[in-house]
């Protein structure tokens, strides 16, 4: 009887023993906070790594599995997404309208550090996030928009921003007062702040100091008439910053678009339509005697740093212009551009436009990876749609220009870095859920 006796205690020290070891594994951040984050954390509701198993179960492209990876219960609808570390940032919703990012690692579903918990000026909505890189050092920038005291003068909004280092999480605050709804790139290397036409402020990231622009600072090109209609500062690229006019576009103190006009394109009548890191799309009209300048257009990727043409396709006039065209998207490696219903081999220099004979057009890509695979939708309005599960998914092969059906409700990956892709899906509580599948390769 005293052996069993003792065997029991040893069982249940065991058992004991492993509850413990759960509780620490579940709660908590694994590095003790990191950065200059601080304070007790609710954490996930669930995480679990890549080898440990089963996580809830998506119907996925069949270049991913879903057998195992790791789950984020909670987190904000938007992502950003440091392809050189592997993180991903996300932001969380506390108590009385505060917020605070945190990161995990893609490729084993850790978490790493987290930051302080704020509140916005504009506590109903989650604040917009995105990633900045300035030289060899890149930030996660989350930025919100909102009122301070009564509102009644133009000096009591402002755009608050919060810029994290990457790799350790260390934060500064910067507050640029604004009037008017602004427009962020952070295409790099410096954050832009703008009206949505001629007018600019840029914050640098590193040490955060401001430095206004205004129209009659924007160098605008000799001998373009156009450059000074409807002119709007797009963002920046490693040579400066990116204008345009009504037709044609330049960096301010750099190349100017009647310069580098690809082959075959009306070398007065480039439009930005949209900027992406080190890429520049465009729109351009084809040469007024080319065959088919009057039902076609010439679609271009550049090199934002030089101008120089990458990759080009034709594709149909729109029957009516849509009021904003899709935000282009890179793989990691930057080899591929995807933009509605656009594709570019860049490393190849080769495009695909994906339409109907008659010009319609029925595909939403929003995600590519380094493979030249895109994932997408048809019948879906935009990218954000079909991520959200509208539409029909489908995926397209560089290699071959196809597209290739995927089951009826398959989600798509919302990014895909260190050979994982990111999932997104809301529950029936209006919780946004994150998941990670590894490649099935």
């Amino acid at each position: 009887m005293r052996q069993k006796a003792v065997r029991l205690a040893l069982v249940g020290g065991v058992v004991l023993l492993a509850l413990l070891l759960a509780l620490a594994t579940c709660g908590g951040d694994p590095d003790g906070g990191g950065g200059r984050g601080g304070g007790a954390t609710p954490g996930p509701a669930k995480r679990v790594m890549p080898s440990a198993g089963p996580v809830t179960r998506l119907t996925v492209p069949p270049q991913y599995t879903a057998d195992r990876g790791w789950e984020i219960i909670g987190s904000s609808p938007e992502v950003a997404v440091s392809h050189a570390t592997g993180r991903l940032a996300y932001l969380e919703r506390l108590d009385g309208d505060r917020y605070r990012l945190r990161t995990v690692d893609t490729a084993t579903g850790r978490l790493g550090w987290r930051g302080q918990a704020w509140r916005p000026p504009d506590p109903p909505h989650y604040p917009k996030l995105a990633t900045v890189t300035a030289g060899a050092r890149q930030y996660f920038v989350t930025w919100s928009y909102g009122k301070i005291g009564d509102g009644m003068s133009p000096a009591s909004t402002f755009v608050s921003l919060d810029v994290y280092d990457v790799t350790d999480g260390s934060r500064q605050r910067v507050e640029v007062p604004w009037s008017g709804a602004p427009s962020v790139s952070t295409s790099g290397p410096e954050i832009v702040i703008s009206d949505g036409k001629a007018n600019s402020t840029l914050v640098d990231p590193v040490t955060g100091a401001l430095s206004e622009l205004s129209a009659d600072e924007l160098r605008y090109p000799k001998g373009c008439p156009a450059c000074k209609q409807l002119t709007e500062v797009h963002g920046q690229t490693a040579a400066g910053l990116l204008v345009g006019g009504a037709r044609e576009f330049w960096v301010r103190g750099g190349w100017f678009s009647r310069n580098v006009a690809p082959k075959g394109a009306d070398r007065g009548s480039g439009v930005v339509t949209s900027v992406a890191l080190d890429r520049v799309l465009a729109r351009w009209s084809l040469a007024k005697r080319a065959k088919r300048a009057a039902t076609h257009e010439l679609w271009t990727v550049h090199d934002a740093a030089t101008g120089r043409p990458l990759a080009s396709v034709e594709c149909h006039r729109p029957a009516i212009r849509p009021g904003r065209y899709p935000q282009a998207v890179l793989s990691p490696s930057g080899d591929h551009l995807i933009a509605g219903n656009l594709a570019f081999d860049l490393e190849a220099g080769q495009g695909h436009c994906f339409e109907e004979e008659d010009g319609s057009s029925h595909l939403s890509l929003a995600t590519v990876t380094d493979d030249g695979i895109a994932y997408g939708a048809e019948n879906a309005r935009d990218a954000a749609e079909a991520l959200a599960g509208g539409g029909l998914p489908v995926a397209v092969d560089f290699a071959a220009w196809t597209t290739a059906q995927l089951s009826r409700n398959a989600r798509l990956p919302a990014v895909e870095t260190t050979g994982v892709g990111v999932f997104r899906w809301t529950d029936r509580q209006d919780r946004t859920h994150l998941i990670g599948y590894p490649r099935t390769d």
